[in-house]
């Protein structure tokens, strides 16, 4: 079965294995950040409904479950907001149903929180990765570029309110863009800001990927350091990849991990760890080679290919 509104699973630093699900198609957005690596915004709305319909992605998420292991995490992100998609909780009431052992993860541009129904339907799931780029009505309209029925400035508010009402995990995301959020005013702003909110987590990240702009830059390491520590709060980390030396090892190492954590869950040909993981052939191939040389996996031909797996889970 092809898969139309589910991605992956994938590994993921943050979460283990993933498995995205998507509910908007693309690219429908309450916003247009200027670094999003899903393209430009096609249609800006803060409009809920059901973009994408409950039956297609409850058929999907069973014919997974028939076929494969269960991932650590089922993650709802993707093409665009997934808070847009009125049928959310819907969705996350048949996980938490049928699939309880599975944690559920929303990754949110926060621009919805405003709305008393969102925050009930995301009180469900055990883990909220709200997004603040900026406070300031300026910077958040440059960085982010919200619908215009969006009260920019009121972002963190929002996310300070359902912070207030939610359980689960909150892991703050801010990600970093030199020229548009990172002057002193606008990273003491993002200080109050944070410890108002008081999450578990603040998560630094940059550009990664090209973005809708062809010439805003990611910030570099030092910039990094410098804002984590203007930041002063207590559990706050880098989850950016930066300079080339360090991210070079970093994908390295990181493919090599995934490599391992996917395989060892279930084998894999090369074609399937391309598709999974999103990465080069010539980097896969590497990497593939390097493990077979340090027998941490091995190869068996089978009827579609060279399948891969590791050592322990052959033995």
């Amino acid at each position: 079965m092809q898969y139309k509104h589910i991605f992956g699973p994938v590994p993921s630093r943050r979460l283990g294995i993933s498995l995205g699900v998507d509910l908007v198609t693309h690219k429908i957005c309450s916003m247009d950040c200027v670094y999003c690596e899903c393209g430009k915004t096609t249609r800006l709305t803060v409009e809920r409904k059901e973009y994408v319909k409950f039956k297609d992605v409850i058929k999907e998420l069973e014919h997974f479950w028939q076929h494969n292991n269960d991932p650590d995490y089922i993650t709802f992100s993707g093409s665009g907001e997934p808070t847009l998609n009125s049928r959310l909780g819907d969705v996350i009431d048949y996980i938490k149903e049928n699939k309880p052992q599975i944690k559920v993860a929303v990754l949110t541009n926060s621009t919805l929180l405003s709305d008393p129904a969102v925050r009930k339907e995301l009180l469900k799931a055990d883990l909220v990765i709200p997004s603040l780029d900026a406070v300031s009505k300026k910077a958040v309209e440059r960085i982010n570029r919200p619908n215009p029925a969006i009260e920019g400035h009121k972002i963190a508010a929002f996310i300070e309110a359902f912070a207030k009402e939610y359980t689960g995990k909150i892991w703050l995301e801010i990600l970093v863009l030199p020229g548009f959020n990172d002057e002193k005013t606008e990273v003491l702003l993002l200080r109050n800001a944070i410890k108002k909110i008081n999450p578990d987590r603040v998560q630094i990240n940059t550009l990664d990927r090209p973005g809708t702009l062809s010439d805003i830059k990611p910030a570099s390491g030092q910039q990094l350091e410098i804002i984590m520590n203007s930041l002063d709060f207590h559990a706050v980390e880098i989850i950016a990849k930066v300079d080339k030396k360090i991210t070079t090892q970093t994908q390295r190492d990181d493919i090599k991990a995934a490599i391992v954590e996917t395989i060892h869950r279930r084998p894999c040909t090369k074609q399937d760890l391309l598709q999974t993981l999103g990465v080069e052939k010539k980097v896969l191939d590497t990497c593939i080679d390097s493990l077979e040389q340090e027998k941490i996996i091995i190869g068996k031909t089978q009827g579609r290919g060279i399948f891969y797996q590791t050592l322990k889970a052959s033995s």
